[in-house]
């Protein structure tokens, strides 16, 4: 009984004192040629911002990618990459853009999971006191629900990465099929085409011995 009321206590002491978060998650079909852009703001200075994306079908799975802060100052960058999992500090309280650029490609559109999300973290100095309740004991206690917290962040993230290969596994078996199916079909037109051909030169020869006949 007495455990459940410290871990009550350290729970809404956390909740209290717990992290203020903002996420966005979606899925984006970009189109050959196309840049997309993504916009955020923050409204503390020194906001952690986190920034997750997976090209999920497409080409070669890439794209290149943007990030840039309060006065265009470019904070991340990258090209032909195929995901990426970044947490940065957004110093300035402001607007932060998040681009993807498939005009690389021609023809291949692109489809991107992507997950955007801002935190300010205030994590509570002091617990409150139960009777009966000692610090080490909230302490141990608070430290395992960070712990937990964190397993349960690095589950999340295996989850994502096991979709995104998934996805991209499923993605490469149709490719495969519809190439199967396309070599099939040429393989059918060419035996019918070689076998008019063969038709019309056998016509051709009997009708020349048949004039040379008469």
């Amino acid at each position: 009984m007495r455990l459940t009321t410290i871990a009550a206590g350290v729970i809404a002491c956390l909740a209290a004192g717990a992290s203020t978060s903002q996420a966005t998650a979606l899925t984006y079909k970009l189109e050959p040629g196309e840049k997309a852009c993504f916009y955020t703001d923050t409204t503390r200075d020194n906001e952690k911002v986190a920034f997750y994306f997976a090209v999920q079908s497409g080409g070669s799975f890439d794209v290149d990618y943007t990030v840039e802060g309060p006065g265009n100052k470019v904070i991340l960058k990258g090209e032909k990459e195929r995901q990426g999992d970044f947490v940065f500090t957004g110093q300035r309280t402001g607007e932060y853009s998040f681009c993807f650029d498939n005009e690389m490609s021609t023809f291949s559109e692109k489809l991107i999971d992507f997950e955007i999300s801002t935190e300010h973290e205030t994590r509570s100095a002091q617990l409150p006191s139960k009777q009966g309740t000692s610090p080490e004991q909230t302490s141990i206690l608070e430290e395992s629900i960070f712990k937990i917290s964190s397993q349960l962040s690095t589950i999340s993230r295996n989850q994502k990465y096991f979709r995104t290969r998934e996805n991209r596994n499923f993605s490469t078996v149709n490719s495969t099929e519809k190439r199967i199916v396309n070599f099939s079909l040429i393989q059918i037109a060419l035996i019918v085409c070689m076998g008019a051909l063969q038709v019309f030169v056998v016509r051709f020869f009997f009708q020349g011995a048949r004039k040379g006949y008469v």
